[in-house]
């Protein structure tokens, strides 16, 4: 009997100990990536302790007749995971949530003046910066913060085997359709270069170095158009959630 035990707990470790090898490689890739979109302070040996426990979660939980393969479920809860972890840390400026605040506030009374969405310069001038100073101040935005559709109020992290569980948190999305539709409309209605390096970030998964190469711009300008295309969505959908 004792070793039958002995037995099995040997071959419950070894199964163990070959998923998490299988599997690590997963963690890894999803951290290296994230890497690339987060500010020069995040370490991936960070990331990826995050996403081994973002890993054990989705053993616990995943359920297959979900219709969702368990990589593609363990790739959404390590990713969950490690922005859960990074958005616990506590180090951004009040000055770069006052900017963030006052950038959503100015691009919406200028779009409710003007009929349209404003221009980078039309933006700057209504807040009293110069030009430089308004693309310094969506750039220290964009890198202080995890900018994503996250920070509009809707996961795309939305493939959960138990939706009613507090445990699926990262999953945890805006289940209401409508909320969903005025989302892409709104996109659709960005300026196009906008819509494409949001299309390039999130369809594409490229960061920002790539993208810049795509368009012939700097890793700096990508970082600024893609903060100012999650501002104009921030205001477009304010009636839908709320602002920082």
């Amino acid at each position: 009997m004792n070793k039958a035990l002995t037995y099995d707990q040997h071959a419950n470790h070894n199964s163990q100990q070959a998923f998490f090898e299988k599997y690590s490689v997963l963690v890894k890739r999803i951290a290296h990536h994230l890497l690339g979109r987060l500010p020069p302070n995040v370490l991936v040996d960070d990331l990826i302790q995050a996403g081994m426990i973002g890993l054990i979660e989705a053993q616990q939980n995943y359920d297959g007749t979900k219709g969702a393969s368990f990589e593609t479920y363990a790739g959404i809860r390590i990713r969950g995971a490690m922005l859960d972890d990074i958005r616990r840390g506590d180090w951004v400026p009040r000055s770069v949530h006052k900017n963030n605040r006052e950038i959503s506030s100015a691009i919406a009374e200028l779009e409710s003046t003007l009929n349209r969405d404003p221009s980078d310069a039309e933006v700057a001038k209504h807040m009293g910066f110069s030009l430089e100073q308004y693309h310094s101040a969506l750039t220290d935005i964009n890198c202080s913060r995890l900018v994503g559709i996250e920070d509009l109020g809707v996961s795309d992290d939305v493939i959960s085997p138990n939706e009613d569980s507090q445990d699926n948190a990262p999953f945890q999305g805006v289940a209401d359709e409508s909320f969903r539709q005025a989302l892409i409309d709104s996109i659709k209605q960005l300026p196009e270069r906008e819509g494409l390096v949001l299309s390039l970030y999130y369809d594409e998964e490229l960061n920002l170095k790539e993208i810049g190469e795509v368009l012939g711009v700097s890793e700096s300008r990508v970082s600024q158009i893609l903060s100012q295309s999650m501002q104009r969505l921030r205001t477009k959908l304010s009636a839908w959630t709320q602002n920082d």
